[in-house]
């Protein structure tokens, strides 16, 4: 299933002097951030993801920010997070944040989205039964929910379907 554009974004021109921030972990979720790359090509951008031997070969070319990990049940490592996203968003101008997750993704979207910087989730593909504790926490949070497939929507009705990334 090809991704579709939002329908914000439907027959509108690009804007490069957009800048996005980008949020995800290393592997599969910085790989379905990737897949975005003819939205974001064109865009400003900075990415926030772990220092991990596949990052740091993906994003080469990329201006990133390496976020602490491992973030699961680690309040050391969200506190550290807490305080980059801090730093980040208080130093640089974003026009959006955009996020597959996983837990370094919720105080990005928390603090952008107090900042009045609209917050956009994308559930990953695989979870269809039920959704990703990140997901649930940076929810109250987001702007707007999207997800890769009809099924998805079972778990957040207000979702807009976009299709599979990857």
């Amino acid at each position: 299933m090809p991704v579709q554009a939002a329908p914000s974004d439907a027959g509108r021109p690009s804007r490069p002097d957009l800048t996005v921030l980008l949020v995800a972990s290393s592997g599969g979720h910085l790989a379905q951030l990737l897949a975005l790359a003819p939205w974001y090509r064109d865009r400003n951008r900075c990415w926030v993801t772990f220092d991990t031997p596949d990052a740091c070969s993906l994003l080469r070319e990329e201006e990133v920010v390496w976020a602490y990990h491992p973030t699961t049940r680690n309040i050391p490592n969200l506190l550290r997070n807490t305080w980059l996203a801090v730093r980040l968003l208080r130093r640089r101008r974003f026009d959006a944040v955009v996020t597959t997750g996983a837990g370094v993704a919720l105080p990005f979207v928390v603090l952008a989205r107090l900042r009045g910087i609209p917050t956009v989730y994308i559930e990953v593909y695989d979870r269809i039964d039920t959704p990703t504790l990140t997901a649930r926490l940076c929810r109250p949070f987001l702007s707007a929910m999207l997800v890769q497939s009809e099924e998805q929507r079972r778990l957040y009705p207000e979702a807009i379907v976009v299709g599979q990334l990857l």
